[in-house]
């Protein structure tokens, strides 16, 4: 009899042909290029660097994509978006450190948004780690440590030996819920070494699941149960669980209204019957979930845009799913369900009966009353210029196209009152909040579905730090369209202190033709105007390959009801 223990994985005729025969003239750089394989991976995103060439040049003769950037935080960004599409842990490949410490701002994002990032650097030679000082290129005393608060974990390398199973832990590491980048960095002798492994062939990196524990998803069905007024906010733990089909049959079979946080756009349609859309900047909202007696918050930690900027404050009984233990009652006191998304919508599902269809009625009542207000409060502010440059964009985009977006006024338009139509496809940097997110993380997306034309959305402030990557556009022909909306400096921060201070500084940004700039790579650009932005755009979206638009106009935001003025 066999038990499980017993059991032992007895490699194959051709692993150990490949074992006693491996290719000549491998180094330690082949290791990882093998082990990145062996894991699934296709495409690598990163920049070449002293300490990382043997990595290089094992990638030269691998079957693996390398996709190079021109700045490594772009590369990160790139690196992000892959991985948020297509749910794989998307490698990273980096120099030491001035390479390394520039990429930690894309890193950050994705660890703010749980996208899979598998980040590998180099490092200097083994025998100057520890702090020894040497004067090693690059040489930082810890360099680990730079990244040690941004990454959910950290591994090294520091033998050959060590090489896949460092790898193949941080993969693990970064496809466990709550997804997010990881670090592995490598000593470059270790790297340029003569190989004295054997070939890589498979590698078994498999994470791990997390399910609900089944008395706190009892305890949770019995309120949702006896709720009167339930009210469901789905977050971006719904997008990276793929649990947006489980989250519209619990709200269909409960009539509970959905509003979708900023990172959950998709996550629900938005024009169904209980979406309340994802109006979380609006008192009328916000008012309507303090008033929930129960409120089920779905991979969200009801942080700062999320709860009105920290206005929220809810009466009724909070029930809150997430994979990340550290966000549970982070901000309120819930009923806390350490789980994946979509296993704890699963148990809720399976416990729960049907409503009533009075039940629905009621709900729906309260959705169409809620958008009501919400949309009376809009249109008194005279900003129909910015409502039609955003229905523009979204007629003009495909329904299954992607769409990144920076930090900028557009932006958080459309965080509000931009309808994704589909989970996945709407991406900003609202979880770090940095700027320069959108085109290269747009690029990423194009090397991760090739022929979808993709959409990049920025402000001419944060176009500025992207423009580099114009030339990976050109160089990889990516279909991506990038939008740029022109107000001749950072508007959004122009407009605070202008309210704040009653007049701006440092907000102003003399910035090139960034049409001319754009045809200067090989780039097709035109400038364009609200009135022809929908065809524009939708004629550089058609088009293949990269292209620019370009919009001269000052956008203005809607106003604030968090600061104590009136929602009405």
């Amino acid at each position: 009899m066999t038990h499980d223990h017993d059991l032992v994985l007895r490699p194959t005729a051709a692993q150990t042909e490949a074992a006693l025969d491996p290719p000549p003239g491998r180094l330690g750089g082949d290791l990882v290029v093998e082990t990145l394989a062996g894991l699934g991976a296709t495409t690598v995103f990163g920049l070449p660097g002293q300490h990382v060439l043997p990595v290089f040049d094992a990638l030269r003769r691998s079957g693996l994509r390398y996709v190079g950037l021109r700045v490594e935080n772009n590369a990160g960004f790139a690196a992000d978006a892959y991985g948020r599409i297509t749910g794989e842990a998307a490698p990273l490949l980096l120099s030491t450190g001035p390479g390394a410490l520039t990429a930690l701002a894309a890193l950050q994002e994705a660890a703010a948004a749980s996208a899979p990032v598998l980040a590998i650097s180099g490092q200097i030679p083994s025998t100057g780690l520890g702090g020894r000082r040497r004067g090693h290129l690059h040489e930082l005393d810890d360099q680990a440590a730079s990244v040690r608060g941004i990454v959910k974990s950290v591994h090294t390398a520091r033998t050959q030996s060590q090489i896949p199973s460092a790898i193949a832990e941080a993969w693990r590491s970064a496809l466990t819920v709550p997804f997010g980048p990881v670090w592995v960095e490598i000593p470059q002798d270790v790297l340029a070494e003569p190989a004295r492994l054997p070939q890589v062939t498979a590698v078994d990196a498999t994470p791990e699941e997390l399910p609900p524990r089944p008395e706190l998803t009892a305890v949770a069905a019995d309120l949702l149960a006896r709720a009167e007024r339930p009210v469901i906010v789905a977050g971006g733990g719904v997008i990276r669980s793929d649990a947006s089909k489980k989250l519209r049959q619990l709200a269909e079979k409960l009539a509970i209204p959905v509003v979708t946080t900023f990172g959950g756009k998709g996550a629900f349609p938005w024009t169904h019957p209980l979406s309340l859309g994802s109006w979380l900047e609006d008192r009328h909202t916000t008012d309507l979930l303090e008033d929930a007696d129960v409120l089920l918050v779905v991979g969200s930690g009801l942080g700062e845009l999320s709860s009105h900027y920290h206005t929220l404050r809810p009466r009724g009984t909070i029930v809150q799913i997430d994979a990340d233990a550290g966000k549970l009652e982070a901000n309120h006191p819930a009923l806390g369900v350490h789980a994946d998304a979509r296993l704890a919508l699963q148990a809720l599902l399976e416990t729960l009966e049907p409503v009533p269809a009075r039940e629905h009625t009621e709900a729906a009542r309260r959705v169409r009353g809620l958008l009501d207000r919400v949309g009376a409060r809009i249109a008194a502010q005279g900003l129909d210029r910015e409502q039609e440059v955003l229905a523009a964009v979204r007629s003009a985009l495909p329904s299954g196209s992607p769409s990144f977006w920076d930090m900028t006024v557009l932006t958080y338009w459309a965080w509000s009152a931009f309808d994704a139509r589909r989970p996945n496809t709407m991406h900003s940097a609202q979880g770090a909040g940095g700027l320069g997110y959108a085109f290269p993380a747009a690029l990423g997306a194009a090397v991760a579905e090739p022929g979808q034309p993709v959409l990049a959305v920025s402000g001419d402030g944060g176009a500025l730090y992207s423009v580099a990557e114009l030339a990976t556009a050109r160089q990889h022909a990516l279909d991506v369209t990038w939008l740029i909306v022109d107000d001749g400096g950072y508007g959004i921060l122009r407009d605070y202190m202008t309210d704040a201070y009653g007049e701006a500084h440092g907000t102003e940004l003399p910035g090139p033709d960034f049409v001319a700039l754009a045809e200067s790579f090989g780039v097709p650009g035109v400038r364009t105007t609200p009135e022809d932005l929908r065809a524009d755009l939708a004629k550089a979206l058609a088009a293949p390959g990269p292209s620019v638009v370009v919009l001269p106009a000052a956008l203005r935001m809607f106003a604030p009801t968090h600061l104590g003025g009136s929602a009405s």
